[in-house]
């Protein structure tokens, strides 16, 4: 559900009239959030920032300006003089010369007495935390920027799927239109592969703080394992808030995994902070809900759980001291789901999904498109009449036909060839053997 286009309410907020951001300079082919000349041009406390250097310190025996500046990803110039206040406040203690413009410098008894007061209160030592308001202003400006979903690109999209043209045409519309898409229907028909496919179709990087703050709180945003990174170049970087970070527009996928905690803050007692929840970090991207229902939760808790959110594109997280505040919901959400919809959904969360997709099981036809493209991917000739005689033992044995078995037999094919080391081949003799690996060496009714 992306803010930059029609959004599930009809009458979406309007993000053509945002203004850019403060401080945002032309970079490369694009913008990006410029580097902080002083502490308000951060948005942040400036005591927060010096508490945070200080903890920093705290880590080491000693160190020197360009190494704070590294660690808390600020300007060098604006890290010494946050460290030269600390110096005057008797916290650091100056060790010498560091290069032309930095010194080298260890904490203070005084300055480890404070900071023993403050890892009581937060933990947290990394990047400056970028407050709330400030990062939620700069993705619904770059959203309400982004290049609007084209067919071409859909189609670009959905390029290595065998579809019906009207799932095709639906699955681009959720996607082009910014609106959520439930997936549902008998497993192995390529829900899941739907799923992750049109995230391609959005385009675009986006930039993203590495933490938020908000009332002193730290929230870790970015996370290497669900972000990926946008390589630049050194000079571009120089000129660059280092506390945001560029990234690929994340697909973040959650399974059976999931739990109605991960939909909300993680508090880590150690650092005194917390972690953003999943669908936080897919902000920008695509969240997929895959096995919808198979969680270990009551489906229901988790429907109820989405129902605000869906409704307005926006959450509620709370920290621990009970306090609340409001998150963006921007994302592309697709739910899939192989169970019976009555077991696992409502008419009220159905009505705010925005479009909804029956993936049935294929046709011989379709089946035998699939299983050809695949085979011709893999550099394998297809004999006459072997699809025909292959989806006739489907029937001999009462078997249904799933989207994912060509891919699933001729893989087997392959793996029996390169066992007795002769050529990949597809030959009645080597996928009867596929096909007894794959399903078992009795028909369904034995």
């Amino acid at each position: 559900m992306l803010t930059h286009q029609t959004r599930d309410d009809p009458a979406g907020p309007e993000t053509r009239g945002l203004s850019q951001p403060p401080n945002w300079i032309p970079v490369g082919d694009g913008l990006a959030p410029g580097a902080p000349v002083d502490v308000r041009d951060t948005g942040s406390d400036p005591s927060a920032l010096s508490d945070l250097a200080l903890r920093a310190a705290y880590t080491v025996p000693q160190f020197n300006t360009e190494w704070a500046a590294r660690r808390i990803h600020l300007p060098q110039v604006l890290v010494g003089e946050i460290l030269e206040q600390l110096r005057a406040d008797k916290l650091l203690d100056v060790l010498g010369q560091a290069g032309p413009f930095g010194f080298r410098y260890s904490i203070s008894q005084r300055g480890c007495e404070r900071a023993d007061r403050l890892l009581e209160v937060s933990g947290y030592v990394g990047p400056a935390p970028v407050p709330l308001e400030s990062y939620n202003a700069a993705l619904a400006w770059q959203l309400g920027r982004s290049p609007k979903v084209s067919p071409e690109r859909v189609a670009a999209a959905l390029s290595g799927l065998v579809l019906p043209s009207e799932a095709a045409q639906l699955a681009g519309l959720a996607v082009s239109s910014g609106r959520s898409l439930f997936l549902f229907g008998p497993p192995g028909n390529g829900k899941s592969s739907l799923g992750r496919a049109l995230h391609d179709a959005l385009s675009g990087d986006l930039w993203i703080p590495y933490c938020i703050e908000i009332e002193g709180s730290v929230i870790r945003l970015f996370d290497p394992h669900c972000h990926q990174p946008v390589e630049m170049g050194a000079e571009q970087r120089r000129s660059i808030d280092q506390r945001w970070v560029k990234v690929r527009r994340p697909l973040i996928v959650a399974g059976g995994e999931m739990t109605i905690d991960s939909l909300d803050l993680t508090y880590i007692p150690s650092l005194r902070s917390y972690e953003a929840p999943l669908h936080l970090k897919a902000n920008g991207g695509t969240f997929l809900v895959d096995d919808f229902g198979r969680q270990r939760v009551d489906p229901h808790e988790l429907l109820n759980r989405w129902i605000i959110p869906l409704e307005h594109q926006i959450d509620y997280m709370t920290l621990r001291t009970g306090q609340k505040f409001q998150v963006p919901l921007s994302q592309m959400l697709i739910i899939a789901t192989n169970l019976d919809l009555e077991g696992v959904t409502d008419p009220a969360f159905l009505r705010r999904m925005g479009y909804r997709l029956y993936l049935s099981k294929p046709t011989p036809e379709l089946y035998s498109r699939i299983f050809e493209r695949y085979a011709t991917g893999c550099g394998l000739a297809i004999r006459p009449g072997l699809v025909g005689r292959l989806i006739e033992r489907y029937a001999a044995e009462g078997r249904e036909l799933r989207c994912c078995e060509p891919r699933d037999l001729i893989e087997r094919a392959r793996e029996i060839c390169e066992f007795d080391g002769r050529p990949a081949d597809l030959d009645d003799e080597v996928l009867d053997f596929a096909w007894t690996g794959y399903f078992g060496n009795k028909p369904m009714d034995a």
